[in-house]
């Protein structure tokens, strides 16, 4: 590892903390997770905003997990930060064999297809701690590298509609008295079912689900505070007005342009 590159100088900083600060000396890779989580998010919303300054600030603190990983990881002689190193090279060169005179271009399925197939299934490797919105979508992207999978977008469409149907029957459907649990069970399972098939529709027309739906929740959000801001200027209370009232200032509030988010 050169002695000037951004994470040597990391590593650097943080094992001069582990000598001398006795705070840093105490952490663990378990008293660490905690705040890798959540550095991790933090950088995840700068990036939805898009704002390079946020951006920079979180990518320093990830940058900073990084070298306690690898920094823990050498004390305790397990691997070095050049072991991390080489393992990111052996696989890139995997995944671009064109691109190092190993061989020709190959589709990036067949690649991830090999991966799997060397001694695990498809679907392992999955953290489970994923979110459940992104599981759905890379559940979807793994059994799509093995041929499992829509050829277009028309099957996924197809598909929501159906799911929809199923979940408008089910909640159109009042349940018998005692079958209340076994109704709520079966519009759970249909909703699910609705919100897989949305997600696959998404991937299928190339649409990260989960930014999409941050982009959505910042959009109602912002049009929220909006009719609020209407509201009071106009000394009304939204508790005490009907949905049509509401709906007023809503469209009022769409009719002034949004910055586009992200």
């Amino acid at each position: 590892m050169q002695e000037t590159s951004a994470l040597a100088r990391a590593v650097a900083m943080v094992t001069d903390l582990r000598a001398r600060c006795p705070w840093d000396r105490l952490q663990t890779r378990e008293t660490l997770r905690p705040y890798l989580v959540e550095e991790l998010l933090e950088l995840d919303h700068a990036l939805g905003t898009g704002d390079p300054a946020a951006i920079r600030e979180e990518v320093s603190d990830m940058l900073l997990h990084l070298a306690w990983q690898l920094v823990i990881a050498a004390e305790r002689e397990e691997f070095t930060p050049d072991d991390v190193a080489d393992d990111l090279e052996d696989k890139m060169r995997r995944r671009h064999p064109h691109l190092f005179d190993l061989g020709p271009k190959e589709p990036w399925e067949r690649l991830k297809q090999r991966e799997h197939l060397a001694g695990r299934g498809a679907l392992d490797g999955l953290p489970p701690t994923l979110p459940d919105l992104l599981m759905a979508f890379r559940l979807q992207e793994r059994a799509a590298s093995v041929g499992f999978d829509w050829p277009d977008a028309a099957g996924p469409l197809e598909k929501v509609r159906e799911e929809l149907a199923e979940v408008s029957l089910c909640a159109g459907t009042p349940p018998k008295d005692g079958e209340g649990e076994a109704w709520r069970d079966r519009l759970w399972d249909e909703v699910g079912d609705l919100l897989f098939s949305v997600v696959n529709l998404a991937r299928k027309l190339g649409v990260p689900p989960g930014p999409a739906l941050d982009r959505a929740n910042r959009k109602f959000a912002g049009r929220f505070r909006g009719v609020e801001r209407l509201a009071q200027e106009r000394e009304l209370e939204l508790h005490r007005m009907t949905l049509a009232e509401m709906d007023l200032l809503w469209d009022e509030v769409k009719r002034t342009p949004l910055p586009v988010p992200g």
